[in-house]
């Protein structure tokens, strides 16, 4: 075990560190107010490829021929025709695979995929199938996974066979375990040459999925969340929650129950960037509320969903330039059915199968015990004009109908799409006036606003009328460098300084968007990044990890001159907070250097003498602009060493640019 200070001492020689020094005063013998166990969280939308082709496990797209194009994701050859008179209403298409007449002629339908179909050597692969003889008797189908680039002899990387029979409509399932990892496979189904066969539903799933669940999650990206140990689990967005209109807004009640029957979803982000575009990208509901409350509950987060307020995007549908509010939003009079749409979701989640036909639902999907739901989000970025509180005149319908329906839930609000400003100057005082519990807060801001904001919440309204915080999307958008470099990182770390300090005013924060396909996105930055076979978690996901991991369990004073560290003038780039951990009997200090000079610092632990055996955690990068990426997935990773702090007075010298996590046993 090192001696910090000597540890340290050499670093000051060989940076030629002058700086005066910045004593740190952390009152360790008084304990201050619980740290939420919500506190650090993520936040799900289905942008840039999140759900199908990302975090949901189905490899087939367009399973069920539901797209505009209803053969979009497919090729077809032979004699293939397109029906809808299927067994499943509200995906009524299949197609029917008849023999082509001719020996030399083969009838079979291709699928790519998401980006091609990853696929692992010697790996299992469930397929399955909703299939029928019409004309009776039995028929063969075979199902191949291919490489059709190979230049070898066969493009098969592996192959199985299924019968059908009978008329009636069945499930039927088999396993393909290809003979080698291939990052672009494609699937074929190959009709009989002899008997007409009807195919709907058509899917494949990796066997190993999360938990081993059949319509499971990509088990390496669940893991990835899973290793955030989130405290709160928000979904499904986000702007998809409003839709481009109300007839594309999520719905909750379509993604639940069989989930061969879940209608096809317009995903709001289809239309929406002309400079990356994705023209069948659409929600196939098969990562529905049931799969979210179940991952929720795996991975021990709370959910936190958030539902439709009636209005649809106000980004896309401004009343304030030609559009009538009751043509693009919902009448105040036709708000009804929204409002049921929350009271039946907490009774899905919460309710009594015997007594209620959506707790019901839950219990048949497998789920028997209530999910526990606490939280609800009504409304997504949404705002009031000067003229037309078009947003808080709903919200205020909803509250108090939901309310009276179940006082237990604690409701979130929003305070619009901005940090500052009209719109947010304008709600802050209405979220208080509603007596929301929570109001959803957003910035995707660049670093000057980051290093400027280390005092945002220092002097917010506290007490039992004001309502807590969640700091519901954010992120640092580097300026004119808009991906996961580390120095939008450092800037986050350094930004969370201030909702740890104040975490009696914040309940909770999800860093924003989560997910994103390498070669299906359309924002970034993003934490977590990935292709068909591959992941890397990005630097802006190791600063969300290392603050959930290290949160503690109660606040502790942390000031210098009597102020708390959060880059003001005189603290030369420095943030810091610190908290106690009563499980672990250690006191957490962090610290984050954003200058580009090394920073002398003295930890004055008062409450605490003699010497104690620590943990440094360190995150630096010396390159600014590097970043993790697929090639190189740990380019930029925490390290920690074994130290030993001297309390009171312990000498240290923060690094340029640098994240430093102290856990000093008490």
């Amino acid at each position: 075990m090192k001696k910090i200070s000597s540890l340290f001492a050499v670093l000051a020689v060989a940076t030629g560190m002058t700086a005066q020094t910045h004593t740190f005063d952390v009152n360790t013998s008084k304990v201050g107010g619980a740290i939420p166990s919500t506190m650090y969280g993520i936040f799900f939308e289905d942008i840039n490829y999140a759900a199908d082709g990302g975090l949901y496990g189905e490899l087939v797209i367009n399973r069920s021929f539901e797209f505009p194009n209803h053969f979009a994701g497919w090729d077809i050859s032979g004699k293939v025709t397109l029906k809808d008179d299927g067994p499943f209403n509200k995906n009524p298409h299949y197609v029917r695979l008849a023999p082509s007449g001719h020996t030399d002629k083969y009838t079979m339908i291709e699928n790519r995929g998401f980006f091609g179909m990853g696929v692992k050597g010697g790996a299992e692969y469930r397929f399955s199938v909703w299939a029928r003889v019409p004309d009776g008797g039995t028929s063969k189908i075979w199902i191949d996974l291919v490489d059709n680039a190979t230049m070898e002899d066969d493009q098969k990387l592996g192959n199985v066979g299924v019968e059908v029979s009978g008329k009636e409509w069945k499930k039927y399932t088999a396993i393909i375990k290809p003979t080698k990892t291939f990052d672009k496979a494609h699937l074929r189904v190959w009709g009989d040459s002899k008997v007409t066969t009807d195919v709907e539903h058509v899917s494949l799933f990796p066997v190993d999925t999360y938990k081993g669940h059949e319509n499971g999650m990509r088990k390496d990206l669940a893991e990835s969340l899973e290793q955030l140990k989130p405290g709160i689990f928000r979904f499904p967005g986000g702007c998809i929650v409003e839709g481009t209109d109300l007839a594309t807004r999520y719905q909750w009640k379509n993604s639940v129950g069989p989930v061969e029957n879940r209608p096809l979803n317009e995903n709001r982000w289809h239309y929406t960037f002309t400079h990356r575009y994705f023209p069948d990208y659409y929600q196939s509901y098969g990562l529905g509320f049931f799969e979210f409350f179940q991952l929720s509950e795996e991975i021990g987060a709370e959910p936190l969903p958030v539902l439709s307020v009636g209005l649809s995007c106000q980004f896309q549908n401004d009343i304030t330039r030609g559009k009538k509010e009751d043509e693009v939003h919902v009448p105040i009079d036709q708000l009804q059915p929204y409002i049921d749409d929350v009271i039946d979701l907490i009774e899905f989640a919460n309710g009594d199968p015997a007594k209620n036909q959506w707790a019901k639902l839950r219990a048949d999907m497998g789920h028997p015990e209530p999910f526990n739901l606490k939280y609800v989000g009504i409304g997504n970025e949404q705002w009031d004009y000067k003229d037309n509180p078009v947003f808080t005149k709903r919200l205020k319908i909803f509250l108090d109908a939901v309310r009276k329906a179940h006082p237990e839930i604690k409701y979130i609000g929003t305070t619009g799409p901005d940090s500052e400003g009209e719109k947010f100057d304008m709600l802050q005082p209405k979220m208080e006036e509603l007596k929301v519990d929570l109001y959803d807060e957003h910035f995707y801001r660049n670093e000057e606003w980051f290093l400027k904001s280390g005092n945002r919440y220092d002097n917010y309204k506290r007490g039992k009328s004001a309502p807590k915080v969640f700091a519901g999307e954010y992120a640092c958008h580097g300026r004119g460098k808009k991906w996961n470099h580390f120095n939008a990182a450092l800037m986050e770390a350094a930004f969370m300084t201030d909702l740890e300090r104040n975490a009696d005013v914040v309940e909770m924060a999800t860093y924003a968007p989560l997910f994103a396909h390498v070669e299906g996105w359309q924002w970034r930055p993003d934490a977590i990044w990935y292709d068909n076979l591959n992941k890397f978690n990005s630097c802006s996901y190791y600063v969300q990890q290392l603050y959930s991991y290290n949160k503690g369990t109660n606040m502790l004073t942390l000031t210098m001159n009597g102020k708390p560290v959060a880059g003001n003038a005189d603290q030369d780039g420095l943030f810091a907070s610190a908290v106690f951990d009563k499980n672990t009997n250690e006191v957490i200090v962090k610290v984050v250097n954003t200058g580009d000079k090394a920073q002398p610092v003295t930890l004055n632990l008062k409450g605490m003498k003699g010497d104690h055996a620590a943990q440094l955690i360190t995150f630096h990068s010396d390159d600014l602009n590097a970043e993790n990426t697929i090639e190189n997935p740990t380019k930029i990773v925490p390290k920690t060493t074994s130290i030993s702090v001297t309390a009171p007075s312990q000498s240290i010298t923060v690094p340029a640019r640098t994240f430093y996590i102290y856990k000093i046993k008490k």
